[in-house]
């Protein structure tokens, strides 16, 4: 029985994560207007001294191993680690667990659906708790952030990736449970005949139809995965893979209040844990993007008669080459997680499909 991510497989080797990874870049640029905007970006590649082909730094270790002083900032209220040359080492946002610490440069690339790239030094941890003020002046807190700041084992980007309907690499557990491989949104729904229709794939497969195994909640509700979804993940389910199952953000099985991540994604931009980064306030495109920082979940309105009603979710991961913010999410064109630009560019900005449908944000 699977009823808790202590049931998840062992860490992937660095060889693995980067096996998953479309491209490494020997040098990047920071990930987001929003981790420039914190005084992160502005020396691009040059910052970092480098980065090798295996993921691994050379000129950032003097900044991560030397002095570096906590700055309070608000508008969300979080707490800014920086270098002693002023330079962003890390960001934790009060009430949430999601912690971005700076690492070597990578590439995301999806070929087959886009060719845009994503490039970006911003690495995405979980904290065994949420953030609170002052916390750097705690003992697990002190231990934890020299070994977080040197460590390129998979953060919840490289996850995400072992995913991609780009061609992820199967991955196994020692009970022979598939953790990680190409996922696909959902069967072929018989009513769309359209491929590039958001419906031609169904809806309503969770992680543990991916994973195809049953799952016991923490409230003691036990679910069975349906064989015709094995594989298979819609937009909340794979968030729900990705934070809850391997990255052991609590799930539960509702879209009402309750701990950790629910089902759907209106539920998960009201109810999620973390805090709000850019509040649902209903029809209007979200518009304010230098609140975002990398790994923040962004919410859509995309049926077109409920422009109020949030119906799909993703990824925010930063800029893109052209200057762009593209987000990540499981969806029906690509038939699976894609950051392209199938039925729909991945971009927040402007005003393509998903741009229109953008409102709201959640830090988790």
């Amino acid at each position: 029985m699977h009823s808790a991510p202590a049931g998840r497989p062992s860490r992937p080797t660095r060889r693995a994560m980067l096996g998953t990874i479309a491209g490494v870049a020997a040098a990047g640029v920071a990930g987001g207007f929003a981790w420039d905007h914190l005084g992160h970006g502005g020396n691009g590649g040059d910052d970092h001294g480098g980065t090798a082909a295996d993921g691994t730094g050379t000129g950032s270790n003097a900044r991560r191993n030397g002095k570096h002083t906590f700055e309070r900032l608000s508008a969300p209220d979080r707490t800014v680690v920086r270098a002693a040359d002023g330079g962003t080492l890390a960001t934790f946002t009060d009430g949430a667990r999601t912690a971005v610490l700076t690492g070597p440069a990578r590439t995301f690339s999806e070929p087959r659906t886009t060719e845009a790239k994503v490039t970006t030094d911003a690495w995405v941890r979980v904290l065994p708790h949420p953030w609170q003020r002052g916390m750097e002046q705690s003992a697990w807190f002190k231990g934890w952030f020299g070994k977080a700041l040197a460590d390129t084992s998979p953060d919840v980007f490289a996850v995400a990736f072992e995913y991609s309907s780009a061609g992820a690499r199967d991955k196994h557990n020692a009970r022979g449970v598939r953790y990680a491989g190409t996922a696909h949104f959902g069967p072929r729904n018989s009513k769309v005949n359209n491929p590039l229709d958001f419906a031609y794939h169904d809806e309503q497969s969770d992680f543990y139809d991916y994973l195809g195994i049953p799952w016991t909640f923490p409230d003691g509700t036990r679910v069975q995965p349906e064989q015709a979804r094995y594989g298979d993940v819609d937009c909340s389910g794979f968030q729900r893979l990705v934070w809850g199952y391997r990255m052991g953000i609590p799930l539960h099985n509702t879209n009402a209040q309750g701990t950790g991540l629910p089902r759907r994604a209106f539920a998960i931009a009201a109810y999620g844990p973390g805090r709000p980064v850019i509040p649902h306030t209903g029809r209007q495109q979200a518009t304010d993007l230098g609140l975002l920082q990398p790994g923040d979940l962004v919410f859509f309105a995309i049926i077109k008669d409920r422009p109020d009603f949030i119906d799909h979710c993703g990824m925010y991961m930063g800029l893109d080459d052209q200057g762009r913010h593209r987000f990540y999410s499981s969806r029906s064109a690509a038939n699976g997680p894609t950051l392209g630009d199938l039925s729909g560019r991945s971009l927040l900005d402007g005003t393509d499909f998903y741009a229109r449908g953008f409102r709201a944000a959640r830090r988790l």
